[in-house]
């Protein structure tokens, strides 16, 4: 990914920041998995499997027929009709995946199986007994591709996005990672826990625009009442983590990207955002936070930080930076942002 982008640096070339992360990430979820990565650099698949996976995640928060019943038989939005297609494309592309994985298989990884190997063993059994049939074993190939990639790209595009609009922001950060890493070689995972301005801006950008802003859905297993009100057995819930990192009974100057506020002696320095303070819980929370979680919040801060700290970002004379929302089940900009870059190490840092 960082040598993508110095390659773009050095013939003067926009970086498209949501193709480049979503690339990224999609090929670490696919060596977790797989054992390889599926996307070459700024190919016309990834780009592909990035609007596949936008395209889902958008049309899978907009249906009228989820928050009011008797009209979904009509599919007013046409969103039904989407969905079959999309499916048709998904289970293509998870074919064709598992098909490579399969001929590919026994003699490069002999000894040493991964995620897809296990869960394809004929004796491969969950663990109430049943066997995993190839539905179930694309289903769950589609929910770790979907949700595990656009998610993070969303959370590092946004913080880009913020650190460009606020350049003293990007100037503290890249202050840290000088003294801390240096300029002669690239930032690594160990790095991460001495980096706690870089970690404070991933905070802030959790608060401010949460990748799935209305979580996904709940539904109640028993009646009870919250705040005096009644909520019946099996009500559909959507917790509104947008709103409840923007308000202003908890946030001092919410609507400000402030990442100061998270540092130590900061007001809220104490917060984390793994699901156990309720103010931030960007992941969701309780039994049913995001599995991988603990995956998302290195991955962020590691490739946020990669980027940061081995370039210098600006926008193009003719772009202006656009923060709009576009609305759907993750957080996007409604304009993708793409920036010019320029090295920041010394040149052996990038090959």
């Amino acid at each position: 990914m960082v040598s993508v982008v110095h390659e773009c640096s050095q013939k003067g070339e926009l970086v498209e920041v949501g193709d480049l992360l979503s690339c990224a990430i999609t090929n670490m979820v696919s060596q977790v998995v797989l054992s390889q990565r599926i996307f070459a650099n700024k190919g016309p698949e990834s780009r592909e499997f990035k609007d596949m996976v936008v395209e889902f995640m958008t049309i899978s928060g907009v249906n009228i027929g989820d928050f009011v019943p008797w009209v979904g038989w009509m599919d007013l939005q046409g969103v039904v009709g989407k969905m079959k297609r999309l499916h048709k494309r998904f289970d293509k592309f998870l074919t064709d995946m598992i098909e490579e994985h399969v001929k590919s298989a026994n003699d490069e990884r002999k000894g040493k199986p991964d995620f897809l190997d296990i869960v394809m063993m004929e004796n491969g059994e969950d663990v109430s007994g049943e066997k995993l049939n190839l539905s179930n074993i694309k289903a769950l190939l589609l929910n770790l591709f979907t949700a595990g990639t656009d998610t993070s790209a969303s959370i590092i595009e946004w913080a880009l996005a913020e650190m460009m609009k606020n350049p003293n922001i990007m100037k503290r950060a890249h202050k840290e990672m000088d003294q801390v890493v240096g300029r002669q070689r690239l930032l690594v995972e160990s790095d991460l826990p001495k980096l706690p301005y870089l970690q404070a801006i991933c905070k802030e950008t959790y608060r401010m625009h949460p990748s799935t802003p209305l979580s996904v859905p709940r539904v109640s297993n028993q009646a009870c009442q919250v705040n005096g009100y009644y909520i019946p057995k099996n009500t559909r819930l959507n917790v509104n983590i947008w709103a409840i990192g923007r308000d202003p009974n908890v946030w001092a100057n919410p609507l400000e990207f402030n990442p100061e506020r998270f540092l130590s002696g900061g007001e809220n320095a104490r917060i984390d955002p793994s699901g156990v303070d309720f103010e931030l819980i960007p992941f969701g929370a309780g039994r049913r936070i995001c599995a991988g979680y603990r995956m998302a919040m290195v991955v962020i801060e590691y490739i946020l930080g990669s980027l940061v700290h081995s370039f210098e970002w600006k926008l193009s004379d003719e772009v202006e930076l656009n923060m709009d929302e576009t609305f759907g089940l993750t957080l996007q900009k409604a304009v993708p942002l793409s920036a010019m870059v320029s090295p920041r190490l010394v040149p052996e840092a990038y090959y």
